[in-house]
């Protein structure tokens, strides 16, 4: 019997997903279980594996199209069996508008969810229309549209006639380095040619640019066109980057985020000395032991979280539900956006784990191959800028978490200590805060714990 392969949703938050790369052509013998294609959801690049055994008969997506999840991409079949039926359902236009995509639960409603299974149907089900591809996107695809806009028309030379009464003679022009002169003739056939009269070296008398330097110059391509204006006029005026899954989602989520969710902030300055030093003396001990501030607040964050349960918490509309784990995510910079690996349990992991776990899932949050089960299922966030140079920010939450903690450098400054004025290194961090679930004093508590951590690195290691 066929086995139509359809659009999975391979993350909990995935409504369309790109087709980046078949990796069986059609003629080929396929088992259940060996993979397909690969697929881009919006946070990573998955496998799309079969469902039966037989022959991949026909494919019906191309590589960079992008498809609502349950969309036939293809269908494995026997090698004499017709499949005119379903490749001719999935041709025939829809007679009704698609409904909508439903709206995602919020991927984080349970504390480690897992990944959806939705198995390709066997025919004869009823076939889904193809659905409309949108321009590609992501890894593989072409980098941008680019517009159509005509080139831009040369700039007209810049030659200015000396002002009155500097010596020069009639018909010669000012360039960088000193006076230059031009015979009329040679600045007519400049500025019809595009010939830029600066960059040229003058064969006639007294250096004067005559007409057979102005020949010469356009035979060694010196123009007036900069290498800007010669990207412009390859290029047009602008292009149009398509969007990838990921930014797509990144869009979605935020705009829940930033509308409904009645944020405040909390903005607070630690003292990051201890740490600095705490740092310093692991790292004699060996490469080892190495560890980051952002490892250092990772921990402080989820020891707090273990005091304050209340800011470990997702709002989810009739009810506050607080976690009795504690599962902290941290944000990853991408290429084309930005993602949150979990360190599940992170209140019981040491330093060293934390460390060792985070350079793991941020290099492979960067390479795209994390798992949708390594990036949800957190109950709280941290971001951190400061390695950019950043000194504060606020961060969106990400719902339905409650908040999430915005870092920013690490900098000397000078602050009075027990009335004596030293250098010491500090920090500033923004809390925002989802304020039907967290209130002021609340988060301000939990800032108050974070803060007695990170001034007091050793309690994170005893």
């Amino acid at each position: 019997m066929a086995t139509k392969v359809t659009m999975e949703a391979l993350s909990p938050t995935m409504e369309e997903g790109r087709l980046v790369k078949w990796t069986k052509n059609e003629g080929d013998q396929v088992k259940s279980g060996d993979v397909l294609a690969e697929v881009e959801t919006d946070k990573a690049v998955m496998e799309l594996v079969a469902r039966g055994d037989g022959v991949l008969r026909k494919r019906l997506a191309n590589e960079g199209d992008a498809s609502p999840i349950g969309t036939l991409l293809a269908v494995i079949a026997g090698p004499d069996e017709n499949i005119d039926a379903i490749i001719g359902g999935a041709a025939a236009p829809a007679t009704a508008p698609a409904p909508a995509a439903a709206t995602a639960k919020p991927a984080q409603e349970n504390a480690v969810p897992q990944s959806s299974d939705q198995s390709q149907s066997e025919a004869p089900a009823p076939p889904q229309p193809k659905a409309a591809t949108a321009a590609p996107a992501g890894p593989g695809a072409p980098a941008a549209t680019r517009s159509a806009a005509p080139p831009a028309p040369p700039p007209r030379p810049v030659a200015p006639p000396p002002p009155k009464g500097n010596g020069s003679r009639p018909g010669a022009t000012a360039a960088p380095g000193g006076r230059q002169r031009s015979s009329p003739l040679a600045r007519r056939l400049a500025s019809d040619k595009g010939i830029q009269l600066g960059g040229i070296q003058g064969s006639g008398p007294g250096g004067r640019i005559v007409k057979r330097d102005i020949e010469n110059a356009k035979a060694t391509g010196v123009s007036a066109r900069s290498a800007a204006a010669e990207r412009l006029a390859a290029e047009g005026d602008f292009k149009d980057v398509p969007l990838t899954q990921i930014r797509k989602t990144i869009a979605r989520r935020l705009s829940e985020s930033n509308g409904p969710v009645p944020t405040f902030f909390l903005t607070a300055e630690f003292d990051a000395t201890r740490g600095a030093e705490l740092r310093a003396q692991l790292l004699e001990m060996g490469e080892q032991y190495k560890v980051s501030f952002n490892d250092i607040v990772i921990k402080a964050v989820a020891l707090a979280l273990a005091e304050h349960p209340e800011v470990n918490a997702h709002w989810l509309n009739d009810k506050i539900r607080h976690f009795n784990r504690i599962h902290v995510a941290m944000a990853v910079a991408v290429e084309d956006g930005l993602i949150t690996p979990v360190l599940f349990d992170a209140d019981r992991m040491s330093l060293w784990d934390i460390s060792a776990k985070a350079r793991e899932l941020a290099k492979r949050a960067r390479e795209r191959k994390l798992t949708p089960e390594e990036y949800t299922g957190a109950t709280f966030t941290v971001s951190n800028l400061g390695m950019f140079g950043i000194d504060q920010f606020t961060a969106i939450i990400n719902p339905p978490e409650a908040g999430i903690l915005a870092i920013g450098g690490v900098e000397d400054k000078p602050v009075v200590v027990d009335g004596q004025l030293e250098v010491r290194q500090r920090m500033r961090v923004t809390m925002s805060c989802d304020h039907r679930a967290v209130d002021g004093a609340t988060g301000a508590k939990f800032l108050q714990t974070v803060r007695r951590y990170i001034e007091n690195p050793l309690s994170l290691v005893i």
